[in-house]
């Protein structure tokens, strides 16, 4: 009998409010439920914090925890919608590297369809003088050139979708596109 394959679930969703992040990731697990996948949602993991264990200790805790919950995952399908700037969450982005490099497929979406220099002010140079990169992606380079090299797929949004971060329709687009790998 052939193991389920698990999906670690990337985004900026683990910082929404509760019951928005809980509204959204149901609705993911959902969808690959219906593919044949099992997702993993960042905040699966069940740690426990003392009110004596530093923060510094506690985001090493969780940033174990979600290595582990990596480890364990077979693919990653992660949410590249810039959140608090013009580009992808930066622990996001360490999450679909961190799965390349493990030679695990990566597929992801972004409900902004601005290429990455139009974000970055629409110029060649930012205001120190410093180089914008245009190579007509939707964000950095490195990013495009992993998910695609992973043989995964990045999905661009040309129209706003349910919620300001997610839409389950370019969601299901990565889980079509999974199942097909």
């Amino acid at each position: 009998m052939q193991k389920t394959k698990r999906i670690y679930l990337a985004g900026p969703e683990v910082f929404f409010p509760a019951e928005e992040h809980q509204a959204i990731v149901a609705e993911k697990k959902r969808l690959l439920r219906n593919a044949g996948f099992e997702g993993a949602d960042p905040l699966d993991t069940a740690l426990e914090f003392s009110d004596e264990e530093a923060k510094h200790e506690r985001g090493h805790r969780i940033y174990q925890a979600n290595r582990e919950l990596m480890d364990s995952c077979d693919a990653i399908i992660a949410n590249l919608t810039p959140f608090r700037g013009i580009s992808a969450d930066p622990g996001t982005v360490f999450e679909v590297g961190y799965m390349i490099g493990q030679g695990k497929p990566a597929f992801g979406f972004t409900l902004d369809s601005r290429l990455y220099q139009q974000r970055a002010g629409a110029t060649c140079q930012d205001e120190l003088g410093h180089t914008i990169e245009d190579f007509e992606m939707s964000d950095n380079l490195m990013i495009e050139g992993g998910i695609r090299e992973s043989g995964g797929q990045l999905f661009v949004a040309q129209q706003s979708g349910e919620h300001r971060f997610f839409s389950a329709e370019m969601f299901n687009r990565c889980v079509r596109a999974l199942a097909h790998t």
